[in-house]
């Protein structure tokens, strides 16, 4: 299976599609599939549906289990044949378009089992046909990337700037970014003193970012102090941010909710603090860059 541990939940939905071609003398005979003989084909179709909805991850080896919040089977009565539309919704970390899928052949294939006794030689083609999804809502797909954003990352650890220490987490936050789309227009590494956090971040703030991401010092240490020197500074907090991020960070490891990170802006640049460690740093830039980017390009 594709891990998506690192996914955030958003709300998708999906809408799939089957059709069930077939005489227009069983139609008539059926009075639309209602009355057959094995029972009402259409209202038994709609609970096959439902339940094959909820049950797609046994059937597909793929696919991971997931809440479905809502679904439905509506039906088309046609002159040809039973046009038929699955809805389903999900609040997850994968998308919902299998499950819609899935139920609709199953829902068509039910219709099948129950008319086919119906059609006899003389009555022609009974067939399910042209299974496939209308449309999906709520992965990345609809979430728009802005071009143009500038950014930095600062990385505030006495290791890494002496060199004792990969620099894991800043290359973290800044493949992150890159990967989208941001332009990263310097990076820098500096100790955990105050005065060289002070220094660093008033040199980045003259130069028009649309974000400086910190990199460390979110912790509960006397010498973490890079929290404090960008909170003096913000001329307006976002706490929403790191709210997502602690959130997020809390469903993976029982430590993100002591990370005191940040978020805000001043003038028109965002600031956020990120953790020092690769991980915190990992799961914040999974947790908050895609809201992040809609707050930089100016549209919140």
């Amino acid at each position: 299976m594709k891990d998506i541990t690192h996914k955030t939940t958003t709300r998708r939905t999906a809408l799939a599609a089957a059709f069930l071609s077939i005489d227009r003398a069983i139609l008539e005979a059926t009075e639309s599939g209602r009355n057959t003989d094995k029972g009402n084909a259409l209202e038994a179709s709609r609970v096959a549906g439902i339940m094959a909805v909820k049950r797609t991850w046994e059937a597909l080896p793929f696919c991971h289990p997931i809440p479905i919040t809502h679904c439905d089977v509506e039906f088309d009565l046609r002159d040809d044949g039973i046009y038929l539309e699955v809805s389903a919704t999900t609040i997850a970390a994968t998308g919902v378009e299998m499950e819609a899928l899935y139920a609709a052949g199953v829902a068509a294939m039910n219709l099948y089992d129950m008319l086919k006794p119906h059609a006899s030689k003389d009555t022609g083609l009974i067939a399910v046909t042209d299974v496939h999804l209308v449309k999906k809502r709520g992965g990345k797909s609809d979430f728009a990337r802005p071009e143009g954003l500038r950014a930095a990352v600062l990385v505030t650890h006495d290791g890494v700037a002496a060199g004792e220490k990969e620099d894991t987490a800043g290359q973290a936050v800044r493949h992150a970014l890159e990967k989208k789309g941001v332009d990263l227009a310097h990076y820098q590494i500096v100790g955990n003193a105050a005065e060289q956090v002070d220094s660093a971040l008033g040199d980045l703030l003259g130069e028009n970012l649309d974000l400086i991401a910190t990199v460390g010092g979110t912790g509960m240490e006397p010498k973490d102090c890079t929290v404090d020197r960008v909170r003096s500074r913000l001329d307006r907090e976002a706490p929403g941010v790191m709210e997502a991020a602690r959130a997020y960070g809390q469903g993976r490891t029982p430590f993100a909710m002591l990370s005191r990170g940040v978020a805000g802006v001043v003038d028109k640049t965002w600031v956020v603090t990120f953790p020092g460690s690769t991980n915190g740093a990992e799961e914040t830039a999974n947790a908050i860059i895609t809201g992040l980017l809609h707050g930089m390009a100016g549209q919140c």
